[in-house]
Parts: structure tokens; C-alpha cells; sequence
């Protein structure tokens, strides 16, 4: 099973100088965040949006990557097998390697990020009002990683970002981590800090 995604490519006219795939919070799809590809001024990178791959319960145009009322997170081992094939199948659909892609997230889609993420040679990781997954697997190629969240997050709390913060120096993983006085959301702020990691960990 694939991923059904809005692509955004570079308006340069030239090939791709990275990509930067966006993951969706739960109950959002993936238009959700694509608005935010003119606000970033990344002009030269290509942008892949996917929808998760599960109905949501309560909205007829949502998605999810597994189901949050259920204490089970039921799906959520099909969602990971899902992405990380997928994201593994882009570099012959883009001619980006995954050396020079980024992979980011909001909410559930920033948990679903550094769950596979951290398995993979990926340039960067981008976590947005998330949190972190137990890990699954043992570690070898860890990208860089960072983590933005709001003080007044009342949906996903602040001491979950902390958390994921600690856990990921503890490995050994490069973390860039800042908050905002924002809530569950993507403040124009936060938005300098996502370009400059793009650029930094993607360009050639």
C-alpha cells in the first residue's frame, strides 16, 4: 500500500535541491499543512504531503496514522511499515536521495515522524507540538532532529516535548529544541526556524 500525497515542486524550474515531506496531525488531512510551502520561502525544494492511511472516526475528510481512542493505538504498526516503504520508494519517484530529505510533522504526524525517522539516514527530523513513541527498534543512523512546541499546548502538553527532548540526548541524537508562548499550532515564529534547518542539513 502507497501514500496518496500533494506534491509541491520547486518553482525554480530546476531540479529539487532536497525534499521535504509533511505529515498531518490526527483527524487533518493532508491539505492541512500545505498552505504553509509560500510562507517557508524554500523555493528550490520539492514538498510531499501524504494523507495517513486511515479513515478518521469522527470527520469524513480526516485521516489518521492510528487510532487515538483506542489505548491500543490500533494501526499503528501497518501506518509504520506503510510510511517507511514509501519513504523509501521516493527517491526513484523524485530523484532526491534520502540523504537529502527532511521529514516532518504535527501532532500525531511529528510522533509518526521520530517513530520511523530514526531509522532511517534521513537529513533531518522536524517534530511540531508532538511527542515520542516508545522505540520500537535499536538505533544506528540517527538524523538530527528538531523539536518545536507551544508553553500553552493544552492538547499535546509541554512535558511531552521535554520528554522526547531528554530521550533523544540521551541516545546521542543532535537535538535542536525551542518553545514558543503558542498553543496546539504553527505560530509565523516557528517558521524561520524550520527553513533554517531545511537549508542547513538538505543543500548540497
Amino acid at each position: 500500500m502507497s501514500l496518496e500525497a500533494i506534491a509541491v515542486a520547486p518553482t525554480t524550474g530546476t531540479k529539487p535541491a532536497g525534499l521535504v515531506v509533511v505529515l498531518h496531525g490526527w483527524g487533518a488531512n493532508a491539505k492541512d499543512l500545505a498552505s504553509l510551502v509560500p510562507l517557508l520561502n524554500l523555493n528550490k525544494y520539492q514538498f510531499l504531503f501524504p494523507n495517513a492511511p486511515f479513515p478518521h472516526p469522527y470527520t469524513s475528510v480526516g485521516r489518521m496514522w492510528y487510532d487515538l481512542s483506542s489505548q491500543e493505538y490500533q494501526g499503528i504498526h501497518e501506518s509504520r511499515q506503510i510510511l517507511k516503504d514509501w519513504l523509501l520508494s521516493l527517491e526513484a519517484s523524485t530523484g532526491v536521495p534520502l540523504s537529502r530529505t527532511i521529514l516532518s510533522g504535527f501532532s500525531q504526524g511529528a510522533a509518526m515522524t521520530l517513530d520511523v525517522g530514526l531509522g532511517l539516514p534521513l537529513a533531518g527530523l522536524i517534530a511540531l507540538s508532538g511527542y515520542m513513541h516508545p522505540l520500537s527498534q535499536s538505533l544506528d543512523e540517527v538524523p538530527p532532529v528538531l523539536i518545536v512546541h507551544g508553553k500553552q499546548d493544552t492538547v499535546v502538553p509541554l512535558k511531552a516535548a521535554q520528554y522526547a527532548r531528554d530521550n533523544l540526548i540521551a541516545l546521542g541524537v543532535a537535538v535542536q529544541y525551542q518553545e514558543f508562548d503558542m498553543g496546539h499550532e504553527i505560530r509565523p515564529e516557528v517558521l524561520p526556524l524550520i527553513q533554517k534547518f531545511v537549508r542547513e542539513r538538505s543543500e548540497e
